[in-house]
């Protein structure tokens, strides 16, 4: 799947964003994303894993990042920057 495609996908770049701060159980994870159903949750994550962006830890039953997905940080610090000036501009 083509990085765009995958990004593009609904809740995505949310679960990348959520695995941003370390390792999280799918529960938690699934919280952390308001709205967003079990099997939507479980289709990302088989994706995400698929394109070597998240691993599975079955020590701990919790996703993280891999060194690919830590490296998107770097191009979403940007986006992040972006975020913040507007919600910053709106007060």
């Amino acid at each position: 799947m083509a990085a765009l495609d995958l990004f593009g996908r609904r809740w995505a770049l949310r679960i990348l964003w959520e695995l941003r701060e370390g390792p999280v159980g799918a529960r938690n994870l699934r919280e952390r994303c308001d709205g967003m159903s079990t099997s939507v949750l479980y289709e990302r994550l088989r994706e995400l894993l698929a394109a070597d962006l998240v691993h599975h830890r079955s020590d701990n039953d919790r996703y993280e990042l891999t060194p690919m997905g830590r490296s998107l940080g770097a191009a979403m610090a940007p986006l992040e920057q972006w975020a913040s000036d507007r919600a910053a501009s709106r007060r």
